[in-house]
């Protein structure tokens, strides 16, 4: 994302805060000048942070009307999965290779603790009504494993996917028996990267995060 001005980064953060928190209805068109006269700023940085959400996958901006959110549609879902497999293909090997070293072994305690939260976000809610919860551990998860490289370019991209890693997540988890196969699949990754199997633990991640375009039917 390129440099903003401060009004840009305050209108940018708004609406994608609107966006993440489900306060924007995916079916409506939102008007650049009725969100400019709410935050207090001119049309200018209303406009810029607009360019700079569609960039980022948020919304799809529509020329003289305004703009919609982002709809998860098959090739976005499909090149988003592709991106995360050679992304945390490429940290699982690397983490599996420092296993035995401080800062493996503390990330490998730190993927134990989240993987405990989302057991527990099970346990608290066995009927599957707590998906917001176990998604944040979801991405939480895997987030831990991309910063492992401490590569900011890297960091960069998966952080402009966040939006479609959120609504595959949400799609795929409405289907039954995935959130107890996300967690099944989470756990066996981890036994594996934890005991150093580099090969094993990336060949269950790629499944993983392949399953959605098994399960998942979004607009062509």
């Amino acid at each position: 994302m390129q440099l903003m001005s401060s009004l840009q980064q305050e209108a940018y953060n708004y609406i994608k805060d609107l966006i993440l928190t489900n306060r924007l209805d995916v079916n409506s068109l939102y008007s650049e000048t009725k969100l400019s006269k709410e935050l207090g700023i001119s049309r200018t940085p209303m406009r810029e942070a607009l360019q700079c959400l569609s960039q980022d996958g948020y919304i799809d901006v529509i020329p003289s009307k305004g703009f919609r959110i982002r709809q998860l549609n098959q090739k976005d879902m499909k090149e988003t999965i592709q991106i995360r497999c050679a992304i945390e293909g490429f940290c699982t090997h690397c983490l599996a290779n420092d296993i035995n070293t401080a800062r493996g072994q503390k990330t490998i305690r730190e993927l134990g603790n989240i993987l405990d939260l989302q057991y527990k976000t099970i346990e608290d809610h066995p009927d599957n009504d707590n998906y917001e919860d176990f998604i944040s551990y979801d991405h939480q998860f895997h987030l831990l494993l991309v910063k492992y490289i401490n590569n900011d370019e890297v960091n960069h991209i998966f952080q402009r996917l966040m939006y479609l890693i959120k609504l595959t997540s949400q799609s795929a988890l409405e289907v039954d028996g995935r959130i107890t196969g996300t967690l099944d699949e989470h756990k066996k990754y981890f036994d594996y990267l934890k005991a150093g199997n580099g090969d094993k633990a990336y060949s269950i991640l790629i499944d993983h995060l392949m399953m959605p375009l098994n399960v998942v039917k979004p607009e062509k």
